[in-house]
């Protein structure tokens, strides 16, 4: 049994029969779960009512409708009083308990000292009540969420003081700190609504204009309408020009592609504020209608990691992600973001963050001089680049021999188009290869449709891995990556002279790799 997770039950049986300090969830937690299964009654109950009204009376659907969504709203209902009456959680000096479950009993604990995060979510059926979500996290990978322990609900005031009781790791008595560590605490960064023009950059933008066109059919084919639909788009293509209506559809999805995205990144990061705590805590807080506060604690950090997507460099935007331990990937956290300290923002803000993230004068991603990588790297990417292209037009061309010559004009159009873009983002791919060291950070820069700027604590790079396949050894190259426990694991510099490559390892890191080097 690991020092995090403990169900001990002799343990938890005594700390039951002492019955001190022990806390409930708040009581409220019922009536938003009425409120939120009606919803889903409504939800489902209204394209269920419209097909059944379809093929019988509208009585006799309402009949069916109305008692299985009572049904569901009051097992829902009854179910979550059954979780609220069987969970209770304490906090001791030592470990935070957690008993709950409905049909199978679960007593969990997590040991203080392991603690790496308390996340505070509110969304909004929770915070009409002034009720939160509050997650407490180990960092670890553990299966079926025993690295953690999730209180839904309780109020604000009462995660205000979780969070501060968890994380501050500030002795007792410690004296004020001096003038020059409070300069450094406070706001660092706030939300700008400037900021906003950046989210039509994003890949996201194109993919919500055609969703919204799925959208419109599924709404239609609950109604009855798909067919209606599809004959207006075929008559309206009879009536106007092919290019014209092609057009048309483009537009419109640009325009709902670029409202959706505009809506969707305010609702992530309205009200971003990055904060430093006297505790140690950097803690961010952001959202408007689902709001979040996410902590992480200094100690954790090992860098900072300045992504440029493509459509967010040509307007010369950047987010600022943070490299630390006990980041683990998780569903939830995947959608919100969690290591993400810097929504996209000018790339000069971003890298002002970055610098005082690291409490640095200027960051390691803009202040060093990135040593080049050979030619050979470039006729490398060129060469990927021209082998993707042809994929689709050689693709294209079988299919006319086989099928139709309309297919063999595709094809050449294809060409005609796709090889002058991969040849740009070929040569995109070397100017933008780099790696290089500045005070205690390895800086490593490769990628073209999303480019990557890490700058990582040389302490914190446990070990080293030299890969070379046929094609690098006959170009002379070398892909090093450096290994470590925080951010994605591993920062690779990629089709490096193997020489120089070798002698940056040790330079980076002595006598990790100067054992296994032959010198010349």
């Amino acid at each position: 049994m690991s020092d995090d997770v403990s169900d001990n039950v002799s343990d938890d049986v005594t700390s039951e029969d002492a019955g001190q300090d022990w806390r409930k969830l708040d009581r409220r937690t019922v009536v938003v779960t009425a409120l939120t299964m009606a919803g889903v009654a409504v939800a489902a109950g209204f394209p269920a009512g419209v097909a059944l009204a379809g093929g019988t009376s509208f009585w006799t659907a309402l009949a069916w409708i109305v008692p299985a969504a009572l049904l569901l709203i009051g097992v829902g209902t009854l179910m979550d009083d059954i979780r609220w009456r069987r969970t209770r959680y304490r906090i001791t000096p030592d470990r935070v308990h957690l008993h709950t479950g409905v049909l199978v009993r679960n007593r969990r604990s997590l040991a203080r000292h392991r603690i790496r995060s308390v996340d505070i979510v509110g969304k909004p059926l929770l915070r009409i009540f002034g009720l939160v979500q509050v997650k407490i996290g180990t960092g670890e990978r553990a299966g079926a969420g025993e690295g953690s322990i999730d209180l839904h609900p309780v109020n604000r005031a009462e995660a205000e003081w979780l969070r501060r009781e968890l994380l501050d790791r500030s002795p007792v008595g410690a004296e004020a700190a001096d003038a020059a560590e409070q300069a450094h605490n406070g706001l660092l960064a706030e939300f700008d609504i400037g900021w906003m023009r950046f989210a039509p950059m994003s890949f996201l933008t194109p993919a919500l204009g055609l969703a919204a066109f799925g959208a419109v059919m599924q709404v239609a084919e609950w109604f009855g309408m798909q067919g209606g639909v599809i004959d207006w788009t075929t008559a309206l293509i009879r009536q106007l020009a092919l290019a014209v209506v092609i057009g048309g559809l483009v537009l419109t999805a640009i325009v709902v592609g670029v409202i959706g995205a505009i809506a969707l990144f305010l609702e992530m990061w309205w009200g971003f504020r990055l904060e430093r705590e006297p505790s140690g805590t950097l803690r961010v807080r952001r959202g408007l209608l689902t709001t979040r506060s996410i902590s992480l604690e200094e100690r954790r950090l090992r860098g900072v990691d300045v992504v440029e997507p493509l459509g967010h460099r040509l307007v010369g935007a950047a987010r600022v992600d943070a490299i630390a331990t006990g980041l683990v990937q998780q569903k939830e956290s995947e959608k919100t973001d969690h290591k993400t300290l810097l929504p996209p923002a000018p790339r000069a803000e971003a890298d002002r963050v970055a610098a005082v993230v690291l409490r640095e004068r200027e960051s390691p991603t803009s202040a060093v001089g990135l040593r080049p990588h050979p030619v050979a790297a470039k006729w490398r990417r060129l060469r990927w680049a021209t082998m993707a292209a042809l994929v689709p037009v050689l693709v294209l061309f079988v299919l006319g021999l086989l099928l139709t010559p309309v297919l063999l004009h595709l094809a050449w159009i294809s060409a005609f188009v796709l090889f002058p873009i991969a040849w740009l983002l070929g040569r995109d791919a070397y100017r933008n290869l780099g790696h290089g060291l500045t005070g205690g950070y390895l800086v490593t820069r490769s990628g073209t449709v999303r480019r990557s700027t890490a700058a990582l604590q040389r302490r914190g790079i446990v070990g080293w891995t030299a890969t070379q396949t046929i094609f690098q050894r006959r170009a002379g190259l070398i892909t090093l990556t450096a290994t470590t426990a925080a951010g994605g694991g591993a920062y690779s510099a990629r089709d490096v002279g193997q020489s120089e490559g070798l002698a940056f390892a040790e330079e980076a890191v002595p006598d990790l790799f100067g054992p296994f080097l032959e010198r010349r």
